[in-house]
């Protein structure tokens, strides 16, 4: 193992001692903050909702308001921190009932202990596809309204199912000192993005009337939604739900089974619906998706996954790849976003046209 993999190894032993940490600091927090009376102004954060005609889900969360001004690539690293911080250190409220509208249907939910909410639309007439607009209002607080977006899902050629984090946003995992200072030091406008990722899913999900939807599925925690949301609107990558993780342990229970779980909520979401998987070789994506390929035998067009580590994790990536093409599907483990734009080009997923935009957006990564 060379020194990085070392390195990454010792900080992901880490890992579950800082979550506990922070997760122990949070709850200490919001148990103080929780009995007072509140009269004052809350934040209402909704996230992306998902759906079909017939049904859409929509999560948020109420929140004590935080100070968090627009990022900007200009931006002190000292600032970036604190923002980060402030983030995770958020003040969530409950018993706060939360009312939704969408398409001339209203429902409600209450918040629960950590401020999340989930609103449940179902309709006896089907709602058209594309995105849709929610408009949100506490009880008994007119002036702390949000609106919120949702992906509803119709017709479509076949869906995309990605990770974040060294999957589509550089997160330096073979370098320790590079990794922290990145996560903990960036924002929205300073992360960067793999080359070509973004020209990559532009051509896979073919943004129109006949869109192909995308969801992202991340380990990163709910407190990071906004700085993630804004990160894929400002370097222009399709937008889509967020599936992400709960502080406490929805995050300590493990990546692997919380993954499978989302994954197989939106499979049976859209029966009819085929996949391609996209992660990358750091974390368990090639196992997890080799599962879902055995476990939806059909519905998986390809696997590709990001090759972000050494020669020793890569033999075992492509050992799975011999097991994804037993079941039907295949693997390619993808030096670059051009690698899985040619595979997907031969598999007629993106057009001729779509894949020299992907090559262009490489080239001139590159160059510069």
């Amino acid at each position: 193992m060379i020194p990085a993999e070392i390195a990454k190894t010792a900080f992901k032993s880490l890992l579950p001692v800082l979550e506990r940490g922070v997760v122990a600091a949070d709850r200490a927090f919001s148990g103080y903050i929780q009995p007072r009376r509140l009269r004052g102004k809350l934040l209402l954060q909704p996230y992306v909702g998902w759906g079909t005609p017939r049904e859409v889900e929509l999560t948020g969360r109420v929140l004590l308001p935080r100070a968090l001004a627009p990022a900007r690539k200009g931006d002190p690293r000292w600032r970036n921190f604190h923002n980060i911080v402030r983030r995770l250190f958020s003040r969530e409220v409950g018993g706060v009932r939360v009312a939704g509208t969408l398409s001339d249907q209203t429902v409600s939910a209450v918040s629960d202990s950590d401020g999340y909410f989930t609103l449940h639309f179902t309709f006896p007439r089907p709602i058209a596809a594309g995105w849709h607009e929610v408009r949100l209002q506490m009880e008994d607080r007119q002036e702390d309204a949000a609106r919120a977006r949702v992906q509803v899902v119709g017709k479509a050629r076949f869906g995309i199912i990605s990770d974040l984090d060294d999957t589509v946003i550089q997160s330096d995992v073979t370098s320790l000192p590079r990794m922290l200072m990145t996560s903990l030091t960036g924002n929205a406008r300073t992360r960067s993005p793999f080359p070509g990722v973004g020209a990559l899913y532009r051509a896979l999900t073919r943004e129109g009337e006949a869109r192909n939807p995308i969801f992202y599925v991340s380990s990163s925690p709910w407190n990071f939604f906004d700085l993630l949301w804004q990160f894929l609107d400002y370097r222009r990558i399709p937008l889509g739900p967020l599936f992400l993780r709960n502080w406490g342990m929805d995050l300590l229970g493990g990546h692997g089974g919380y993954k499978h779980g989302v994954i197989e909520r939106i499979f049976h979401r859209y029966p009819n619906l085929n996949f391609v998987l996209v992660g990358d070789s750091g974390e368990k994506d090639p196992e997890i998706y080799a599962e879902v390929v055995r476990r939806f035998p059909g519905r998986v067009l390809a696997v590709y996954i990001r090759d972000v580590t050494g020669a020793e994790r890569d033999e075992g990536v492509l050992r799975l790849r011999e097991e994804i093409r037993k079941a039907g599907a295949d693997l390619v483990l993808a030096s670059d976003s051009l690698s899985a734009a040619g595979h997907a080009l031969a598999l007629g997923l993106i057009t001729p046209g779509e894949y020299r935009s992907v090559l262009t957006s490489v080239a001139r990564t590159y160059e510069t």
